[in-house]
């Protein structure tokens, strides 16, 4: 996420248990819809109990799921930006293109807190029984879209106990739902002790163990307030190299991946996180593509790591902004981004969509060929849906 501060490889072992053994931090149990998943991916052989198969969310996704048609499935995929602090303006843009979440940039903040409440409120009232997901990168420190909010960030909690970020997640958690905000792209379990990388301020560890603790710290902090993203899957830490200008690559082992990595998500994981962010960098020992269009490391993610829940794309502008000829076009970014296995696509766009070169019609309409071509299979675009559906519903049934 641009922060505007303002082959599949067998030789993979890695286990959530052995994470965990290695970070020292299961803290709770999963919350929301999308945690409930992640949490029975974690016993394979248990069977549903009567409560589990009357489950009112997954019963009112599923009704709901029968009466969307395929081009309405799609469009429940994206996750788009409209600036602008007019919550009827924004309304307007969620009812035109039938998105599945908006995200908030700095744009798109008033002065006050009260303000962004109502404006988030109006801006999803034309279904209060499945609002839209509204996020927001609030992180702390370098990427804080919240005036009001001076928290602490990662720069001066890597050097606190995890206890401290705890608290200072449980907080700024707070500030976002009474916001009207409900996802939060705050959790960065990136790894690195290079202050030459450009993500050096925003992790919350310089060694495996230390991030492990305070992802699962800051994940448990926003339980119950937000739901909470691990980013940026599978690493950011391993190169120098911005991500928003480019297209980051390493080629650092599996076996190193699986020590230097995966620890801080495996953390988060086990904490109950309800959503992974992909973020477009090139593991070459895994796949030559970035790991946002990549199903290998989906297959990583949900085989080795245990998760179930909702993947979503760092802004997919990116790609485009890289000025590689091969992703210069939105429409098959789309594509394989979801035949990848995301289960959301971020856009974070100007006021025109059409000056940053990008149509949402056109992609959903991209997609939708996709799928009549078998390109994507359609059971998977309602498998998508249908989580999105229970996340969203989830979010109704609180208030």
């Amino acid at each position: 996420m641009r922060s505007r501060r303002g082959t599949r490889t067998a030789a993979l072992a890695l286990t959530v248990a052995a994470a965990v053994a290695v970070t020292g931090c299961a803290t709770g149990a999963p919350s929301g819809a999308a945690g409930r998943t992640a949490s029975a991916a974690h016993s394979s052989t248990a069977t549903p109990s009567p409560t589990a198969t009357a489950d009112p969310v997954a019963a009112y996704a599923r009704a709901r799921l029968a009466n969307m048609t395929l081009r309405q499935k799609v469009a429940s995929l994206l996750m788009l930006h409209q600036p602008g602090t007019d919550g009827s303006a924004l309304r307007g843009f969620v009812d035109r293109y039938g998105v599945g979440g908006m995200i908030l940039m700095g744009d798109n903040i008033p002065a006050s807190p009260a303000a962004l409440a109502a404006q988030n409120a109006t801006m999803t009232a034309s279904d209060p029984e499945l609002p839209p997901l509204v996020a927001i990168d609030e992180e702390g420190g370098d990427v804080t879209r919240l005036p009001w909010d001076s928290l602490p960030g990662a720069d001066a909690l890597k050097s606190e106990p995890p206890a401290a970020t705890q608290t200072a997640f449980a907080q700024r958690g707070a500030l976002l739902k009474q916001a009207g905000v409900t996802v939060n792209f705050g959790t960065v379990a990136d790894t690195t002790a290079d202050p030459g990388s450009f993500i050096f301020d925003r992790v919350l560890g310089t060694t495996p163990a230390a991030a492990a603790e305070r992802v699962s710290a800051s994940v448990t902090g926003e339980r119950g307030q937000v739901y909470s993203t691990l980013k940026h899957f599978p690493g950011h830490g391993e190169t120098e190299a911005d991500s928003h200008t480019s297209i980051p690559a390493t080629g650092l082992s599996v076996a190193d991946w699986q020590t230097r990595d995966a620890p801080p998500f495996a953390a988060g994981i086990t904490a109950g996180a309800e959503l992974v962010m992909f973020g477009h960098l090139v593991y070459s020992a895994v796949d030559a593509a970035p790991a946002s269009l990549s199903a290998p490391w989906h297959r990583i993610l949900s085989d080795r790591l245990g998760y179930r829940g909702v993947t979503i794309t760092d802004d997919m502008r990116m790609l485009q902004d890289s000025g590689l000829a091969q992703y210069a076009d939105q429409r098959e970014n789309a594509i394989q981004a979801l035949a990848a296995g995301n289960t959301m696509l971020l856009y974070v766009l100007p006021a025109d969509p059409a000056a940053a070169g990008l149509d949402p019609d056109a992609l959903v309409d991209a997609v939708v060929a996709a799928v009549g071509s078998g390109r994507i299979p359609a059971a998977q675009i309602d498998a998508d849906a249908r989580k999105l559906l229970e996340l969203r519903r989830s979010l109704a049934v609180k208030e």
